[in-house]
């Protein structure tokens, strides 16, 4: 067999992969739905974990349904470096997102262990129970159980909009409720995550990898507005307690100001509800979401200030009573970049072109980064798209993604 043979099946070996675990939870539409717990979720992390075991790998899951693939070291067994990423998807979600990052991991540590044997230290692939929140109204339920941040009350009385209570999923799913307690891992010595960009950075700069600086902090805020609802055509403007027009100038207003002074700040409204939601009748309550993102934690923090005081000020000058309530607080991490500093030579032996970069959407490397070293990698998303079942990266772009995890994980472990 020539060595460009050779190369193409090594390539299609992760397309096939990718393919292979796409088809639990796959849809009509192309993409993928695979939530938390779901009938399509044990048959995925069955699936996955019989893999593991057929290729020589120790399988087994943890309380929640983390589900880990050990290799075994020769020398050291008591720590071991962790590497992979999360299962679950958003609904009509994407192929990559996640999944690619399991079986990335799980093809550079098979590849190892064929070319060199068993390691010094002990890796484990880890297929992360959840991280996207697209069920329960909680993130990262997977590398925070892992890192002891979650406990039994952090699901006391959760529902999913079908009405299904957490603790009867997570029993019927196979991961008894009652059998469940908070334990933080201290045996993880060095986390590694491997994912698509979910951006457009690589791609436009034609660019093979993204070596990650640092994850966003993320500062979540419903703002609720009360006004005075009234006759459209009765009303003069002069005596208008809008606030559905206080919320269009909030939210102008705000973005305004991220673009002038915030440069690498992202401000964004998803959604706004306003009531009575009527043509003719003004709007006297509305909530709108504000989703806050930046590096560097005094910098969120310094916006975050700026906005509250920016929305009172419009809310009392129009009349209008404000609530501001703040659900989602994650802090930025810097990742550990000694890493991609060590194998700054492997790549430019690989010829690959990569630049130094922050991510702007939330991954588990977030969570492990204020626990542990941390080092995440990116491969390049075509168009930028994620989510969504266009969500594609080429089958070569992968593949340079898992050469550059084994020598990443080589260093590491042997």
């Amino acid at each position: 067999m020539s060595e460009v043979q050779a190369a193409q099946i090594q390539v299609s070996e992760i397309q096939e992969l990718i393919e292979w675990l796409a088809s639990f939870g796959g849809t009509k539409e192309g993409g993928v739905t695979r939530l938390l717990y779901s009938k399509e979720w044990v048959q995925a992390q069955t699936a996955l974990k019989e893999k593991m075991e057929d290729n020589g790998f120790q399988a087994y899951f943890d309380q929640v349904g983390n589900l880990y693939g050990r290799i075994e070291g020769k020398e050291e067994t008591d720590r071991f470096i962790l590497t992979g990423s999360h299962i679950d998807t958003v609904i009509q979600g994407g192929k990559y997102d996640g999944a690619y990052g399991i079986l990335a991991s799980f093809l550079a540590v098979k590849r190892l262990v064929e070319n060199f044997g068993k390691p010094k230290k002990t890796i484990e692939v880890v297929a992360l129970c959840e991280e996207e929140g697209s069920r329960f109204p909680l993130a990262y339920w997977g590398s925070r159980n892992i890192m002891g941040e979650y406990s039994p009350m952090t699901i006391e009385g959760m529902v999913d909009t079908e009405g299904v209570f957490f603790k009867q999923a997570m029993t019927e799913a196979g991961f008894p409720y009652p059998d469940y307690q908070t334990k933080k891992r201290e045996d993880i010595e060095h986390f590694v995550e491997l994912h698509i960009e979910q951006g457009g950075i690589l791609e436009k700069g034609q660019l093979d990898l993204g070596l990650v600086s640092h994850i966003v902090g993320q500062k979540r805020f419903t703002i609720t507005l009360n006004g005075e609802s009234n006759h459209a055509g009765t009303t003069p403007m002069q005596e208008r307690k809008d606030a559905l027009v206080c919320a269009a100038n909030a939210i102008s207003e705000l973005t305004a100001i991220a673009k002038a002074d915030y440069p690498s700040l992202r401000i964004t409204t998803g959604q706004i509800i306003a009531k009575p939601n009527v043509p003719n009748v003004i709007a006297g309550n509305v909530k709108f979401t504000l989703d806050i993102r930046h590096h560097e934690a005094d910098v969120l923090e310094e916006f975050c200030e700026r906005a509250i005081q920016q929305l009172h000020q419009l809310a009392n000058s129009n009349g209008i009573g404000i609530d501001v309530d703040l659900w989602t607080d994650i802090r930025p991490v810097p990742l550990d970049t000694k890493l991609h500093e060590k194998m700054q030579n492997k790549l430019e032996e690989k010829e690959l072109k990569h630049t130094t970069m922050v991510s702007g959407a939330g991954h588990d490397a977030q969570v492990f980064g204020h626990y542990l070293p941390t080092t995440m990698l990116f491969v390049p998303s075509k168009d930028g798209i994620s989510h969504s079942p266009l969500e594609f990266t080429d089958s070569s772009q992968l593949e340079i993604g898992v050469s550059v995890l084994m020598e990443y994980l080589y260093e590491l472990a042997y």
